[in-house]
């Protein structure tokens, strides 16, 4: 592994000096430019906040009281991580999560020298455009800055990532030992608690990080540290999110398949894949959402904060909205907390003391219950907020209006995910009757026309939304601003997130259930001796091991399909929110829409072909990460079958368990490498082809990746909670109706779990790093005309596919295990 990565970092090394040198080429000619003409990120100066009044307090001011908010946020996630840490729980499972979590801490060490590595790369080109193209002076102390917030980014998406790691690996053993006492409400209750310390830390952080630049940097070079923060969360996101889904469906493969090979149970001790599915379910789908749930939220900021620095002439309003902007996000902080404690209520006086109970019920209550007060909260708020806004009173209900689309979707499109991927659903109950008679051949088509149908459903649900954003954008609004269709979208992004703690906690919920079950079954409990009289004396628990087992399985349903519900939310973001930055860039371009806008037309072809070439890349990155773990989870099968021991040993050795683990995050951090540079490199390379061409990349990567997305999470949740259905509801565990779901299952894998999810982080990189790369080959035309600009496109674009053809034929199966 050492070995490997140091020749990862020596190739890096090599390209990231011939990328320095491509760009100090590029700016040889294009330095002496005027940074103003390109009318970009290094221009976005912001206003002066304490120039307008709220209810008697100057924005700035304000907002200082946002920042009191944000630490009772992190006040709130702390003291329910110190509630989930003193749980009861029996030492052989709390040794068996203390064992995940410090596999976890090592591929998280191995992932953070990843990241310093990648963040290279976007340092150059951060150097290079704001030292020398456009600086912002005094460079000696605005380019370190711009660089330190980059890393800033940077930790804040690894630290709320490792944040979620611990807490989920507290509330997995927790979860575990609750089921002892044979009632649903605890097992419930433990989850949801860890998903909402996650979440209520992760928004509280981020909105902190945020306030502190807008409140503490100077103006003049603020907006350049925004972009920073942002391409550097950014980043974080999208190598903790490939590598992380990479890392978890080659050990959730593993493992899977060996329930089939050897006829074994699920979580089986003695298999060696298991220890790295759980390490791969916190890296994956706890690591990977906190991470894009922090840049999400962020990199949505940012682009409102763009958009209204460019379209937005007048200082007043400008203050105004982004005031507005700024206590609405801490608004919807609260609204989270409210909710949760609302629902929690409701949930206790009506399962606390319950036999049974439906797991997915008050996990929906309190996704509606939030999405209510949060647009209650957003009417009452504007009104106190913006009353008037540009001599206009009518526009703050209308604002209001428009954030309440997206905060609707919110709620709206996890019960449209649930129709096609929770155990309830006709879809999922569809692929079980296909199954039955047609095994997995039919079971897996019947996933497919899910995944498809969800696409159409979930689609149309956005459009219409998206559509009553820029309806009411119509009324009045243009006034204040230019483009207003577009800012409305990006309130209708900003909407999605009115939910931000509560969508990550829901997320959060699926893989402490899946950890759950796993530790259950690893700590061998039921064979302790005398443990039946021990757990009765230490904790007068009247144990039933099955009945535990029964209603942790039922409960990990659950988990899946609200893992389901968050993915399109992410997405929709992601797509909806890189609009809003799109149209920054559109501006540099045609100097505020005033020269070129003739050229965002189809009769313009270099538009026309940046639309096709988008959606080569989103198909040849879902091949990319996909092979990434057909390879890994080979090596992973192969060398279980040859170290399973299940004769005479109660257990894998922990030797052989890191083995597996030392697999998986090979292969994910060679995925993650291929997949980077190509997507790097070809950023640089459509923006240097033709700015306009860039644009239409843009747009196209942004919706094939929505459909793609949607498509994959929605299949892969249909097959996966299928195979619940046949192991919970029928109980016909080792039949060949399982063993069909089982490998429906483990096509699922990658599809929901590494491909769908990590478009999300991609598409906003992209259009993020774009807004530099872009504007580096405009000027780089301007001063020294198209044909070097085309020169440096094309080797770019050699280097990109360099990595795109490594991308398969360096991560074949080969024979030996030769890599």
């Amino acid at each position: 592994m050492l070995t490997w990565l140091a020749n990862a970092w020596s190739l890096s090394c090599r390209f990231a000096k011939f990328g320095t040198a491509a760009v100090v080429l590029t700016l040889l000619g294009a330095a002496s430019a005027l940074a103003d003409e390109a009318g970009g990120e290094a221009n976005l100066k912001l206003p002066d906040l304490s120039q307008v009044s709220f209810l008697g307090i100057d924005g700035h001011k304000l907002l200082l009281f946002g920042i009191v908010i944000c630490i009772f946020g992190l006040g709130f996630g702390l003291a329910i991580y110190s509630h989930l840490k003193n749980l009861p729980v029996h030492k052989s499972m709390r040794n068996i999560s203390e064992l995940i979590y410090e596999t976890c801490k090592t591929y998280l060490f191995t992932q953070g020298k990843f990241l310093l590595i990648l963040w290279v790369f976007i340092a150059v080109v951060i150097v290079m455009y704001f030292g020398w193209l456009a600086p912002v002076h005094p460079t000696a102390v605005t380019l370190p800055i711009i660089l330190i917030f980059s890393l800033v980014g940077i930790a804040g998406s690894y630290g709320v990532a490792w944040f979620g790691i611990r807490v989920n690996t507290f509330a997995n053993s927790r979860t575990a030992f609750a089921s002892l006492r044979g009632k649903p409400y605890p097992i419930y209750s433990t989850p949801l608690q860890a998903g909402m310390s996650i979440g209520m830390m992760l928004i509280s952080v981020e909105l902190l990080m945020m306030l502190f630049i807008l409140l503490f940097i100077p103006g003049d070079y603020a907006g350049p540290c925004f972009i920073g923060f942002a391409i550097g969360e950014s980043l974080g996101a999208a190598a903790l999110r490939i590598a992380g889904g990479i890392f978890t469906k080659i050990a959730d493969i593993g493992s899977d398949l060996m329930k089939i090979v050897f006829k074994i149970k699920e979580d089986d001790a003695r298999n060696p894949g298991v220890i790295a599915d759980c390490t791969g379910d916190n890296a994956g789908d706890s690591v990977g959402p906190s991470a894009d749930g922090f840049e999400t939220y962020g990199v949505t900021g940012v682009a409102l904060i763009t958009f209204i620095l460019l379209a937005v002439k007048n200082p007043t309003v400008q203050v105004q909205l982004l005031v507005w902007i700024f206590v609405m996000r801490i608004v919807m902080l609260i609204a989270s907390a409210a909710a949760y404690f609302i629902n929690s209520f409701i949930a206790k006086a009506k399962y606390g003391n319950a036999d049974h109970m439906n797991y997915e019920a008050p996990l929906t209550s309190l996704v509606w219950i939030t999405s209510v007060v949060s647009i209650a909260l957003t009417y009452v708020v504007s009104s106190l907020i913006i009353p008037i806004l540009g001599g206009d009173a009518s526009q703050w209900w209308k604002l209001a209006t428009i954030i309440s689309c997206g905060t609707l979707a919110g709620a709206i499109i996890p019960e449209l995910v649930k129709v096609f991927t929770s155990t309830e659903s006709r879809h999922v109950k569809e692929v079980v009757t296909s199954a039955e008679e047609g095994g997995a051949s039919l079971g897996i088509l019947s996933g497919f026309v899910a995944g498809n149908f969800s696409a159409y459903y979930i689609g149309l649900a956005m459009v219409l939304l998206m559509s009553l954003g820029f309806l009411i954008s119509n009324l009045g609004l243009d006034h204040q601003m230019l483009a207003p269709a577009v800012f409305a979208f990006g309130l209708v992004a900003f909407g999605f997130l009115g939910m931000g703690p509560v969508t990550i906690a829901v997320d959060s919920y699926g893989p402490v259930t899946d950890n759950a079950q796993s530790v259950y079954e690893l700590s061998l409990i039921e064979q302790v001796p005398n443990i039946k009289q021990e757990l009765k004396k230490d904790y007068d628990i009247d144990v039933n091991f099955e009945r535990a087992k029964e209603m942790l399985e039922a409960n990990d349903g659950a988990g899946n399909t609200f893992k389901a519900t968050a993915k399109p939310v992410l997405i929709g973001t992601a797509v909806v929110g890189a609009t809003t930055m799109i149209f920054s860039i559109i501006m540099a371009l045609t100097k505020g829409l005033t020269e070129n806008v003739n050229n965002l037309s189809l009769l313009h072809a270099p538009f026309v072909l940046g639309l096709v070439t988008g959606g080569a890349m989103i198909y040849w990155f879902t091949g990319a990460s996909t092979q990434a773990v057909t390879t890994g989870a080979y090596r992973a099968v192969e060398f279980i079958k040859a170290n399973i021991k299940l004769e005479g040993a109660a257990s894998a050795s922990i030797a052989d368990s890191k083995k597996v683990v030392e697999i998986c995050t090979k292969y994910a951090q060679k995925g993650m490498l291929n997949i980077f540079i190509a997507v790097f490199f070809a950023t640089l390379a459509f923006a240097f082809i033709e700015p306009f061409f860039f644009i239409g990349y843009l747009f196209s990567i942004a919706i094939f990746g929505l459909y793609q997305a949607i498509f994959m999470a929605n299949a892969g949740g249909a097959w996966d909670n299928a195979k619940k259905i046949v192991e919970v509801e029928l109980k016909q565990k080792g039949t060949p109706l399982h063993d069909a779901t089982v490998i429906g299952d483990t096509v699922g894998d990658p599809f929901k779990d590494t491909s769908s999810v990590a478009l999300n982080p991609v598409i906003k990189f992209t259009t993020l790093f774009g807004l530099l790369a872009v504007e580096l080959a405009v000027q780089l035309t301007a001063t020294q005309g198209s044909a070097l600009a085309h020169i440096l496109a094309a080797v770019f674009f050699v280097v990109s596919f360099v990595f795109v053809y490594r991308s398969f034929y360096g991560m074949r199966i080969r024979e030996g295990g030769a890599h």
